[in-house]
């Protein structure tokens, strides 16, 4: 059987916009480790000015038990955030890089060529601490200012990372822009670059209805990890009112089941987890699992079944 890793990002992409107590937070981890998870994206170490939603990210990393199965992981934006991080014992940084150039400068107020410089930087002071480093490639596929992106617009920006030393990427689909060929596209001349597709991580947003389509052309490639938020939860602190939110993970899990690719995730756990956040968030989160509940198998006696009256 097929198997695909799935990386959960709701904890750092819900809470980002959406004011919780930090015990929510730490209880929707827990609940994703509990379903079967193998790597969260637990929070970001960012100036809590510019998001005060995640400035509680120390007390939710200490609140966490730890696995050697589990990743727990993190976002950071320059030295302090990533110092941060070592402390807080994260497992894996995400440095947040964009591809756009406009954005790069709205989004953390750097030049993407000055944001290399930094994460040059970040490279050394990671380098031993415990904590691997990696980066994101924000909007990888188009937007959010821009028309859409192949390969070939991106691959400078691979080189120059490769020249500093960093091998580990997020390929993030940060606007929905990629369909299923353009995803056949960027992996086939991208995953070379990393030693095959199965050391690729992409982040798959449903803003324009093709996430699950994406997951599915993703799996068929045999990548690696796929990132996918829980509930389809998700927003930006510049942008608020922005559809930027990752697939359903619960979705995503089921479909990828159905068609014979193993996850190693407790569906019906995911599934609560996905109906409880939905009620934190305040039951606005897009999705189709845990509404009308998966696809019964043949022994499956208790899947619930809708009442039908004739008229």
């Amino acid at each position: 059987m097929a198997s695909v890793r799935i990386r959960d990002i709701a904890p750092r992409l819900a809470f980002q916009t959406h004011p919780t107590p930090t015990a929510q937070k730490i209880e929707l981890v827990e609940r994703l480790i509990a379903a079967g998870l193998p790597a969260i994206e637990v929070s970001s170490f960012v100036n809590p000015g510019l998001v005060p939603g995640l400035a509680d990210a120390e007390k939710v990393f200490a609140a966490i038990p730890r696995s050697e199965q589990v990743s727990l992981e993190a976002c950071v934006a320059g030295p302090g955030g990533l110092r941060r991080a070592i402390d807080a014992g994260v497992d894996r940084a995400w440095f947040l890089l964009s591809v756009d150039e406009d954005f790069s400068r709205v989004n953390t107020g750097r030049t993407i060529d000055e944001s290399l410089t930094v994460l040059a930087d970040l490279r050394e002071i990671a380098d031993g601490s415990g904590t691997h480093l990696g980066t994101y490639l924000i909007a990888a596929f188009g937007g959010p200012l821009g028309p859409p992106r192949g390969p070939h617009d991106i691959r400078p920006l691979l080189d120059r990372l490769t020249g500093i030393g960093v091998h580990d990427w997020i390929l993030a689909d940060s606007c929905g822009y990629a369909a299923p060929p353009h995803i056949t596209d960027m992996i086939q001349t991208v995953a070379p670059l990393t030693g095959g597709p199965h050391n690729l991580t992409v982040q798959i947003h449903d803003s324009r209805g093709m996430g699950l389509a994406d997951v599915a052309e993703l799996a068929r490639l045999q990548v690696c990890t796929i990132d996918c938020a829980l509930a389809g939860s998700g927003g930006h602190p510049a942008a608020p009112q922005a559809r930027v939110g990752g697939v359903c993970t619960e979705d995503a899990v089921h479909m990828l089941h159905l068609t014979g690719t193993d996850t190693g995730i407790d569906l019906p756990a995911l599934i609560d987890a996905a109906t409880w956040l939905d009620t934190v968030l305040g039951a606005t989160g897009p999705g189709y699992t845990r509404h009308a509940g998966p696809v019964p198998t043949p022994s499956d006696s208790t899947s619930p079944q809708p009442a039908v009256v004739w008229a």
